[in-house]
């Protein structure tokens, strides 16, 4: 089991975290915080695997708990992903400077949420589609390359589906423009990893607008 802890000054919205993530098979939460140093002590007190935090809360922010808790330096680093209603770039570069390993919008869905908890507690990093896009934008597309060493040739269909993750699109919403089940399209997501060397869907995004396939 994957033990989170849950850290927002909004009753409602933990109450909505504990309801997504306790309803997977895999994932348990183990306790709540309403601000950042009620979180901080939590963490030392619970151990949990990942914490899911807000940015804006009393006390101590998100970013300053990410930093303390899985900033550079720290000893033994907590696995934090930083949820929040704002994506403002300063938000993103901070959190992610911090140490955090995911950055998701707090409207993105239970999916995403579950998919970034799994992808924390792993060691790999998610961000919300949208954020990524816009992030990645001021990358330059450069010209098709035939390959370099330790990348394998592309499919056109594995070619459609880095179009689409470069797009913000989920394993659900692939499958449906593709007419192929979340399953497949999910299968594809890993092949397509495999074969570029990344790790997450950030870098098949960052591929793609590289390589000019977005």
């Amino acid at each position: 089991m994957i033990r989170v802890l849950v850290a927002d000054d909004q009753p409602a919205v933990r109450r909505a975290f504990r309801t997504i993530l306790g309803a997977e098979p895999d994932i348990e939460v183990v306790g709540e915080a309403a601000d950042g140093q009620a979180a901080l002590a939590a963490v030392r007190e619970l151990r949990p695997d990942v914490v899911v935090a807000d940015i804006r809360m009393p006390r101590m922010d998100g970013l300053e708990l990410t930093r303390l808790l899985a900033g550079p330096g720290v000893e033994e680093p907590v696995r934090v992903i930083v949820v929040t209603t704002y994506d403002l770039d300063e938000y993103v570069h901070t959190a992610l400077r911090s140490g955090a390993c995911g950055f998701l919008l707090k409207h993105a869905g239970a999916a995403l949420l579950a998919e970034g908890v799994r992808a924390a507690a792993a060691g790999d990093a998610l961000i919300s589609p949208s954020v990524t896009v816009r992030l990645l934008r001021h990358l330059t597309p450069s010209p098709e390359r035939a390959g370099v060493p330790g990348e394998q040739p592309l499919s056109d269909r594995e070619l459609e589906i880095v179009r689409l993750v470069a797009l913000g699109r989920s394993n659900p919403e692939i499958g449906a423009e593709l007419f192929i089940s979340s399953g497949t399209a999910k299968t594809h997501v890993a092949n397509i990893q495999r074969k570029l060397g990344v790790r997450n869907r950030v870098g098949i995004a960052a591929w793609a607008w590289e390589h000019g396939h977005a």
